[in-house]
């Protein structure tokens, strides 16, 4: 330090480049805490489309750059995490090109929506719902071409793993405010057949979650044990708007009576169980020959076409009470009669079920003929008026992205109304 200073003070030249040395130390530093400064108050300016991290930080992550606060508002400020899982859970499921497109395909179709709707928060510590994206869905048996979910409950479970290890959570609710989508016959009981269904219930592991499902029933049911959602099966909007295209829902309706699907001659099949609990046997019997009654049993790849032509459209039960015919005969402006009973249909704050269908009794389908002559005679007009507003017809189609009524802001809405499940705004309420 002597030296040092001897040294200054003996050469004014050495002293002016050291004065100007320590000025630019000085500036850098306070360049330096002023960046930092300026950084930590705007982190929302961090672009969001690259963060994709297992344990994702609390101070780089952002809102979703597509929020619209109005819409925002519409679901009660509701906030949605989606859990970014190892693609053997979705994505891989996907190089089958029919797991988007099938029946069952609700489950993609949601994930994919909310993926780019209002509600998406990127920071799952400001999130009042987490969303779980497992398909399970679309394991297709290579024997009848069905989907085969025998694997479902451990590929939940699996998920379930892997989340909760990785963030905290599932752990901090026990899974309350988790949702998940169960689209196939008995929802999440993840069986086709019922009594299989019953017998082995809901899995333990997602009886405190939320579970969006394709089966409902009035009163009590093993299967629907849980928060639960119904919602419509999948059918393609687009092949819907090809058909309208050519068949107007006003055109003309030249078909009285129509069902194309499986009807069993002899409702009791090698597992010793009833198909459709012999509804579908008694209505080719009875009617199999009336020429009022358009019934096919084979499967026609223009079937939508027919729908179009159609007054009245059967809606039969089958393994399961919900069809894919009730969507279809809905857009496509074809009475659904529905022959189920103690069905829950899907959205009936928005779609008005009793305005727009007929409800008969499993007792009564040998009356069916009686039953539509009396309706075709009397309010059947009344009732197409109602059933061709497009609105009804879209609460029950899929769209790419959540567009305003659609299916999936319909799943948001009914979402909206279970935020007393949210570990977050609970936390909140009680400080």
């Amino acid at each position: 330090m002597k030296l040092l200073h001897s040294a200054r003070n003996s050469n004014p030249y050495k002293k002016s480049c050291y004065m100007l040395f320590k000025y630019a130390i000085w500036l850098s530093i306070s360049l330096y805490f002023l960046s930092s400064f300026l950084i930590t108050r705007h982190t929302t300016t961090i672009s969001t489309t690259t963060i994709s991290r297992s344990k994702p930080s609390r101070a780089l992550m952002a809102e979703n750059p597509h929020l619209d606060s109005s819409a925002r508002a519409k679901f009660n400020g509701m906030k949605i995490y989606v859990y970014d899982l190892p693609p053997q859970f979705n994505s891989d499921w996907l190089k089958n090109e029919r797991c988007s497109r099938h029946l069952f395909a609700s489950e993609v179709a949601i994930h994919r929506a909310v993926l780019s709707s209002e509600v998406r928060t990127f920071d799952p510590w400001q999130a009042d719902l987490f969303f779980v994206p497992v398909y399970v869905s679309c394991n297709f048996s290579e024997v009848n071409g069905f989907p085969a979910i025998g694997h479902a409950r451990a590929l939940i479970a699996s998920a379930i793993q892997h989340l909760s290890s990785d963030l905290p959570f599932w752990n901090h609710s026990r899974g309350s405010d988790h949702v998940f989508v169960a689209s196939h016959d008995f929802g999440s009981c993840f069986h086709s057949m019922e009594d299989m269904a019953v017998s082995e219930g809901i899995p333990e592991v997602l009886r405190n979650s939320i579970i969006l499902q394709t089966f409902g029933v009035k009163g009590k049911h093993p299967c629907q044990e849980v928060e639960n959602v119904v919602v419509p099966p999948y059918i393609s909007p687009e092949s819907v708007a090809n058909t309208l295209e050519a068949s107007p829902v006003t055109g003309r309706r030249d078909i009285f009576a129509f069902f194309r699907g499986k009807m069993e001659v002899h409702p009791k099949n090698v597992s010793g169980r009833y198909y459709s609990k012999r509804v579908r046997t008694t209505i080719l019997r009875k009617y199999g020959n009336d020429r009022r009654f358009y019934l096919r049993r084979h499967r026609f790849a223009g079937y939508q076409s027919e729908i179009a032509r159609s007054k009245f459209c059967l809606c039969p039960l089958g393994w399961a009470p919900w069809s894919p015919r009730l969507v279809e005969s809905v857009a496509l402006g074809c009475v659904p009669v529905i022959i189920a009973d103690g069905i829950r249909l899907p959205f009936p704050s928005a779609v008005p079920w009793a305005e727009i269908s007929l409800t008969v009794a499993e007792a009564d389908v040998g009356k069916l003929g009686g039953i539509l002559a009396h309706v075709a005679a009397t309010n059947l007009t009344a009732i197409q008026r109602n059933l061709w507003d497009p609105r009804a017809r879209k609460a029950l189609l899929f769209d790419d992205t959540v567009s305003e009524g659609d299916a999936t802001w319909q799943v948001l809405i009914a979402l909206s109304g279970k935020l007393d499940r949210s570990h977050r705004r609970s936390r909140v309420s009680t400080e």
